[in-house]
């Protein structure tokens, strides 16, 4: 429990970057450059700096990749169910980058 309560301010930054960067766009040529470039480099830097404070640990990703679901509805369309997958891969890689500099 007290692991999940060190995610907490993580994922909802995570969450901050998942909900409120689509809302800049207004085209469709904005939501790529957001969702293909910016949110992957927040969520990078995000899991990089939980790493950092807190180590590698496998529930961070997964919660990240949770996080996008919601989104693909309220912002996204179908498609963007394997982004899922992809920023939970970035969040991991974020992560064990976060943990070897900690060293």
């Amino acid at each position: 429990m007290n692991e999940i309560k060190k995610m907490i301010p993580y994922l909802l930054a995570v969450a901050v970057a998942f909900y409120l960067l689509p809302l800049l766009g207004s085209s469709t040529g904005d939501f790529m450059v957001i969702m293909l470039i910016i949110m992957p480099l927040a969520c990078l830097a995000i899991s990089s700096f939980y790493g950092f404070k807190n180590g590698w640990n496998l529930i961070f990703p997964i919660a990240v990749g949770i996080l996008f679901i919601p989104a693909i509805f309220i912002h996204f369309n179908s498609s963007a169910w394997v982004y899922i997958v992809g920023y939970s891969v970035i969040s991991a890689v974020g992560v064990f980058v976060g943990k070897a500099f900690k060293k």
